[in-house]
């Protein structure tokens, strides 16, 4: 397995959940250094962890299969991959999903590692997809100890909800379409 995939995956996951663990010292460090100072380190270092993610899926060698994938797993996937794009566009759109789910990107994420775990049994799938996986649970846990109690927000008009069915319907057909230009795995192996 490629260290980069899995360098990247740990600097991905810690980068993400520090503001979570330590808010207090993510907000002294933002004060000393400046928040957009802060904010934009951050973004470099996620930006940096998806390269060497991409990368090292890329260079990934000596991939073994670890588990044969269910023979319903690609049918399911797709169903599981149009809920986590719809999760995904719900978290930043806003919507009335909000109000179900706490953290509908977090979730999307859950559903998205699932999803592809059930049409991909090999090592590199079960480090990247797995490890999301376990970041999103952890990165729920700790933004619910840090933030209490849910505070579900004001019902939205069902409109928003259209028509973040509508954006999620055409996000999902152009990832489908473009599943193996962006990934370089075409749908059948993925």
């Amino acid at each position: 397995m490629c260290i980069y995939l899995t360098l990247g995956i740990i600097l991905f996951g810690l980068v993400h959940l520090y503001p979570a663990v330590f808010a207090t010292s993510r907000a002294a460090i933002g004060a000393k250094i400046g928040h957009m100072t802060y904010k934009g380190i951050h973004a470099l270092l996620i930006i940096l962890s998806l390269v060497m993610i991409v990368y090292g899926w890329q260079e990934a060698v000596d991939i073994t299969m670890v588990y044969t994938p269910p023979a319903w797993g690609p049918m399911v996937t797709i169903l599981l991959m149009f809920l986590a794009v719809f999760l995904f566009i719900s978290a930043r759109a806003g919507g009335n999903i909000k109000r179900l789910v706490r953290h509908p990107q977090l979730s999307s994420i859950i559903l998205w590692g699932v999803a592809h775990l059930l049409s991909n049994g090999d090592s590199r799938s079960v480090t990247l997809f797995g490890a999301m996986i376990v970041w999103a649970i952890l990165q729920m846990f700790f933004l619910n100890r840090r933030d209490g109690a849910w505070q579900k927000p004001d019902k939205f008009p069902i409109l928003r909800d259209i028509i973040v069915v509508v954006v999620s319907v055409v996000i999902f057909v152009a990832l489908i379409a473009g599943h193996a230009h962006f990934t370089g795995v075409p749908l059948s192996r993925s």
